[in-house]
């Protein structure tokens, strides 16, 4: 496949929050399927786009490559064939290659559901993190680069349109802390069955109670409702703004090492 093509593929790939692996051949000698340069996209469930000259060779390149988009590290494999392995490996006569895999994952993302204070807090701590940070509410006096210098997107918008086309992908961190119960319900109504790694949501333990009750009734799967950590954040103690906010950091961060290690 052309190499313009495959780059269009990657760039795709970023704007649709896929996780894929880039496996390019950098050396081979001997005679095998594999040319210098050739270059293969890797997705997660092992389907590619492109080609390394097929075969076992391939395969095994594959694998690779999904430890690789798992563990999030680029790595070199290097194949040093006799005739058997050859054979075995989709090679004619032996030789070596060298395949270089990277992986192209975009910065964990967290997406903050209201712009009040806790909200301020949280995108500080978030962008201190490498996360991209993105704030949404409907009301420009909140959600503003005054307010919000770290954020890397602010939507000025209601919060239900713009999650209606929002790419939500398993490398998304949803926060809810919008202004009000009613708007907390909406805006989990349109994520609560969404690809989202981590689902927070803030409130007293009755709210989010009623909250849970009217999606069931309305035939939302308890396995939706189940993955949202609410109340959000882990139990630190403490009930200022700033402190909500680092216990919501917290929970996030040790959802998205547990997600790295499974």
């Amino acid at each position: 496949m052309d190499s313009k093509l495959i780059m269009q593929e990657l760039l795709s790939c970023l704007d649709q929050k896929k996780p894929v692996a880039l496996a390019t051949v950098i050396s081979s000698t001997g005679s095998t399927p594999a040319r210098v340069g050739t270059k293969m996209i890797i997705y997660e469930n092992g389907s590619i786009t492109g080609t390394i000259g097929g075969g076992c060779l391939e395969a095994a390149v594959i694998e690779e490559a999904r430890q690789v988009i798992k563990e999030g590290k680029p790595r070199y494999t290097h194949y040093s064939l006799d005739q058997k392995e050859a054979a075995v490996l989709g090679m004619v006569c032996g030789g070596e290659v060298t395949v270089f895999i990277d992986s192209i994952i975009t910065s964990p993302e967290m997406v903050i559901l209201g712009a009040g204070h806790i909200a301020q807090y949280l995108a500080r701590m978030a962008k201190l993190l490498d996360f991209n940070v993105t704030v949404i509410d409907d009301r420009e006096d909140f959600a503003n680069p005054d307010r919000f210098p770290e954020a890397d997107n602010l939507i000025v918008d209601d919060i239900s349109t713009v999650l209606e086309d929002y790419k939500i992908s398993k490398n998304t961190y949803l926060v809810i802390l919008t202004r009000g119960h009613k708007y907390d319900q909406i805006a989990l109504e349109k994520v609560a069955c969404s690809d989202a790694a981590y689902i927070g949501m803030i409130g007293s333990r009755n709210k989010i109670k009623t909250v849970f009750d009217d999606l069931k009734q309305n035939g939302y799967p308890s396995s939706c409702l189940e993955k949202v950590h609410a109340p959000v954040g882990l139990k630190l103690g403490g009930n200022t703004p700033a402190e909500i906010a680092l216990s919501i950091a917290a929970e996030i961060i040790k959802i998205h090492h547990q997600e790295n290690q499974d």
